[in-house]
């Protein structure tokens, strides 16, 4: 385990994340969907290159390659009965890399349905299925949980309760995925800034936080305005924290692509920081290469 807590280390300023997983394992000739999450078993070495690769840029955790592993998600793929064996596998992968200096975050994200009323999933199922992946990540050996890429309250709300049930002494993370709405920000299930950090805080998430999302670089030194500010008045001024893409995603020869170089991510980061986010990391786009601009140009930024 890490030598100093993690919660302590985040205190003492600026705690970089690290970037996109599926998009580099797509690179590697792993295929899109399952293919993804089975690289845990069947790719350990790849999987475990890109950790190294990110940590060898400059991020002081990395988060496992876990976003789509709960039973419910899985099941899609006919993998449920595989979903501890995913998770605990690829918290290995990533604490072997990480060592005793570097960070470990188990990441947990959305099941893919909607939750009752709007569809046909009961809470009670979201917990369990939640519960069960955050067990099997503290098994591999996380120093804690990042719930990323949520759209619904009700679901983060859910996956905030089973990280702190399934291990209570770790630090989770909860993030929402926004993108803008006149001049406004919403996820695609409507939920509107305030909310985000009053139910993530109320359900016991100690860093909040934005990820995805489909906005332009220029909105996210806005955003991060808007969570510092509902923070500090209704959330005990948690911590916040930013994982933007690589820029507003595009339609390439029918491929999504994300364009913005990592200097100009670094530059908009820098934004963020100023805004009063000091755990920064990157989403959907983002390479080594963008996370290595970033440490470069904000702990420059420190040492003025």
């Amino acid at each position: 385990m890490a030598r100093t807590e993690l919660k302590e280390r985040i205190g003492k300023g600026l705690f970089l994340l690290d970037g996109a997983m599926g998009s580099l394992l797509m690179h590697q000739g792993i295929k899109p969907g399952s293919g993804l999450v089975l690289a845990n078993l069947e790719h350990g070495d790849i999987v475990s290159k890109i950790h190294k690769s990110y940590l060898d840029a400059g991020s002081d955790a990395i988060i496992t390659n876990t976003l789509i592993a709960n039973r419910i998600f899985l099941g899609k793929h006919n993998l449920a009965e595989r979903c501890v064996e995913i998770n605990r596998s690829a918290a290995q992968l990533a604490r072997q890399a990480a060592g005793d200096n570097f960070y470990v975050l188990g990441n947990i994200g959305p099941t893919g349905d909607f939750l009752e009323p709007v569809g046909t999933l009961k809470v009670a199922d979201v917990k369990a299925a939640y519960i069960e992946q955050a067990k099997a990540l503290v098994s591999g050996g996380v120093d804690g949980f990042i719930i990323e890429t949520m759209t619904a309250a009700e679901e983060i709300k859910a996956a905030i309760e089973a990280a702190k049930e399934a291990a209570g002494n770790l630090p989770v993370f909860a993030s929402m995925a926004f993108d803008t709405a006149g001049k406004d920000f919403r996820t695609s299930m409507g939920v509107d800034v305030e909310t985000a950090v009053s139910v993530m805080a109320e359900a016991g998430a100690d860093f909040l936080g934005f990820n995805c999302g489909s906005l332009p670089a220029g909105d996210y030194e806005k955003l991060a305005n808007e969570f510092v500010a509902f923070s500090r008045a209704i959330a005990d001024n948690k911590p916040v924290y930013a994982e933007p893409n690589a820029g507003r995603p595009v339609l390439e020869e029918g491929k999504v692509a994300y364009r913005l170089l990592p200097d100009d991510f670094a530059a908009t980061m820098l934004d963020v920081y100023n805004a009063g986010v000091h755990i920064i990391g990157g989403c959907c786009g983002t390479t080594p290469d963008h996370i290595r601009a970033v440490a470069s140009l904000l702990k420059k930024q420190r040492h003025h």
